[in-house]
């Protein structure tokens, strides 16, 4: 057996690749706080130069000074500013007219409405070649995909039509010639209707309740009688302690003194003004007729009661972690497609969403795969994450499942803004937001995602969660066992997890509450992991998130109870299926392909980091194991755990053709990069 140093992947000894000194080399720790630093869509808001957003520090925090211009210079070229420009046709053609439409605009139109001179413009069609085609042809010097076949459109595949058009870059397999010779774009029936059903997206927000957000015009009845109801709470609070104030200054102190309350109206008015005040809003923003405010009195909606919510039955279900960047629609139509059970859409900021980002809306996206699917917010108010709800709820009904709460993301472009991590130590402030949103989203639960803390040695996941779900209705947890300061430094502390199970459970019984789901994170990276986390702990499932990103597979290792030794063959047919379900998602045109070539190396570069555990001498890999250098079990296996991002760019040429000259891709890891950049 091998001698490694501790933390290293325990690589058999006949698999090694040693340096000129006769040692194998280590890599280094992949930097995992950098590649949870914000997406596009954030970095665009905080006027950041590129997709990072975070600083790349492995402390972090409100109280970093700010950086000189040098230093700035410094760091040009790292995750802090990551571009990706769209790669377009040099000859631009109208999309209406490319999909046999007609232009809106005519000849006033920006782009060209002439077809021919565009087909003899562009390049020829691509192919979308199946595994084997790949390692079985033969390959001439300099090729990357085969040159033989049948053209596949996955998108006219999929849905019976390509919404591309001419613009297609696999337009042979779903245009013909007419009688007159011109040419006219397929559409077959039967997959159309089919796709109705199985594969056509659902979540889409429309460009009038676009228009309603931007201009602050959206109503939210809901969001407005609960900020009534803070209000009058705040001024009945600060008239106790004014007579407390009072009493205090009278007695000098005399604690035996009683503190009068404030004079509250009777119940039955306080409930009848109550209606009055929501009717009276509803009117004025939705314009809803007096007959119907007239039977809405006689027959009034009974607000949806916390325990009225719909119950979350996830005990030892998968759950894929919500994921910025990777964790997009394709990626998690991936992991379903291995087993994962609850998918939950990449984080999105209440803000953005209020107006009306497109980007962000994008986020909510849903493929009708996912069976439990969830949103993510993030937001430090009740007056952003609420009528983000009341919005949520009114668009999109039973398209969403839940509705969960970020209070765990540990990045300074959201911690400092007193969102994610930071709520943990302002409950007060996190009580109303959930108390609103449960409001604002009827029988839609509300779920927290959290850590033990902000800061090392200050735990107090275990105070807030009995409070959670106790006090402020959340209808499953999920504890992340790091410290915001923490980050990936250390191993998650699954015992401290334990202790919160207990805590919240304690709660329930003591007040006859319904269990909730709880579930915890951090280092699961095996079957053999999940299973033993739920029975040393007591949670009711593992949230899996990197341990995803590496090896999207472990969803079917967890479902069978196995380690999967998968080989390089079935590993290129998920790199397939995710290039595939990637150009469904993004689009078949110039522009599409290469946004689905972009994120398929973004999954690369987690990917590349698994170490096949045929090679290794015990089982079970660790997630934090370093992997020194190693050849695998063919050609194959070795291009597949390559850490240069010019070998991903390869990768992702096999399905989606070559890469253009314009497209460059920098890792969010920048530590994998190593010469990528030459």
């Amino acid at each position: 057996m091998s001698t490694f140093p501790a933390g290293t992947a325990p690589v058999k000894a006949e698999f090694l690749v040693p340096t000129t000194d006769g040692t194998p080399s280590i890599q280094p720790v992949a930097d995992d706080d950098a590649a949870e630093g914000g997406t596009a869509h954030t970095s665009a808001r905080s006027g950041g130069g590129g997709e990072g957003g975070n600083d790349g520090s492995r402390s972090g925090g409100p109280s970093r000074k700010k950086k000189s211009r040098e230093e700035k210079k410094a760091r040009q070229g790292q995750n802090k500013n990551r571009k990706f420009g769209k790669v377009k046709d040099d000859y631009d053609l109208c999309r209406k007219t490319a999909n046999g439409q007609v232009c809106e605009f005519g000849e006033e139109c920006r782009h060209s409405h002439d077809i021919p001179a565009y087909l003899e413009a562009k390049p020829a069609d691509l192919r979308f070649p199946t595994v084997a085609e790949v390692l079985d042809a033969p390959k001439t010097s300099g090729e990357t995909e085969p040159t033989s076949g049948p053209i596949i459109c996955p998108v006219f595949e999929e849905f019976g039509e390509c919404k591309y058009g001419f613009k297609c870059r696999y337009l042979s397999a779903h245009v013909r010639k007419d009688d007159s010779g011109n040419l006219t774009l397929v559409v077959d029936e039967d997959k159309r209707a089919n796709a109705a059903l199985n594969a056509n997206e659902a979540n889409y927000i429309t460009p009038d309740v676009q228009k309603l957000l931007r201009t602050k015009k959206y109503p939210t009845p809901i969001y407005d009688a609960y900020t009534k109801e803070m209000q009058e709470a705040e001024k009945a609070e600060r008239e106790r302690e004014r007579i407390r104030k009072e009493q205090k200054e009278a007695t000098n102190g005399d604690a035996t003194t009683v503190i009068p309350e404030p004079e509250q109206p009777a119940e039955s008015d306080e409930k009848t003004d109550a209606m009055d005040t929501a009717e009276d809003t509803i009117k004025k923003q939705t314009g809803e007729s007096a007959s119907a405010l007239e039977a809405q009195k006689d027959t009034p909606d009974v607000p949806t009661r916390f325990v009225e919510k719909k119950r979350l039955n996830w005990k030892e279900k998968t759950y894929l972690a919500p994921l910025t960047t990777v964790g997009n629609l394709p990626f998690r139509r991936l992991c379903v497609s291995y087993g994962a059970e609850i998918t939950c859409g990449e984080m999105g900021l209440a803000t953005s969403f209020l107006q009306g980002s497109k980007e962000e809306w994008s986020l909510v996206r849903r493929h009708p795969s996912e069976k439990i699917f969830g949103v993510q917010v993030a937001g430090n108010k009740p007056n952003t994450l609420v009528p983000t709800a009341e919005v949520i709820a009114k668009e999109f009904g039973t398209g969403v499942d839940f509705v969960d709460v970020n209070c765990g993301c540990p990045i300074d472009l959201v911690f400092k803004t007193g969102s994610g991590s930071a709520l943990l130590d302002a409950p007060g402030k996190l009580g109303r937001i959930l108390v609103g949103m449960n409001k604002a989203l009827g029988e839609i639960p509300v779920t927290v995602k959290l850590r033990t803390g902000v800061k090392d040695g200050k735990n107090n996941a275990h105070k807030l969660m009995p409070r959670l779900t106790a006090e402020w209705g959340a209808s499953c947890l999920t504890l992340h066992g790091r410290t915001r300061q923490q980050r990936y430094t250390k191993l998650a502390d699954w015992d401290y997890i334990k202790q919160c199970v207990d805590a919240v459970r304690a709660r329930e019984a003591e007040e006859d509450l319904p269990p909730i789901p709880i579930f915890g994170g951090g280092d699961c990276f095996s079957s053999q992991d999940f299973w033993e986390d739920i029975e040393k702990t007591g949670v009711d499932g593992v949230m899996v998130g990197r341990g995803a990103l590496i090896k999207p597979w472990i969803f079917t290792e967890i479902r069978e109870k196995r380690e999967w030794d998968i080989s390089s063959r079935e590993r290129l047919e998920g790199i397939r299926k995710l290039a595939e379900f990637g150009l469904c998602h993004f689009g078949t045109d110039t522009s599409g392909i290469n946004t689905a070539r972009r994120y398929l190396c973004e999954a690369l570069s987690f990917q590349y980091r698994y170490v096949p555990i045929g090679l290794l001498e015990r089982l079970p890999g660790k997630i934090n194991d370093r992997a020194p250098s190693f050849k695998g079990r063919d050609e194959l296996e070795t291009l597949l755990a390559s850490p240069d991002s010019r070998d991903w760019v390869k990768i992702s040429e096999m399905f989606l053709g070559p890469a253009p000259e314009a497209f460059s891709f920098i890792p969010k890891h920048k530590s994998n990069a190593y010469e990528s950049q030459g």
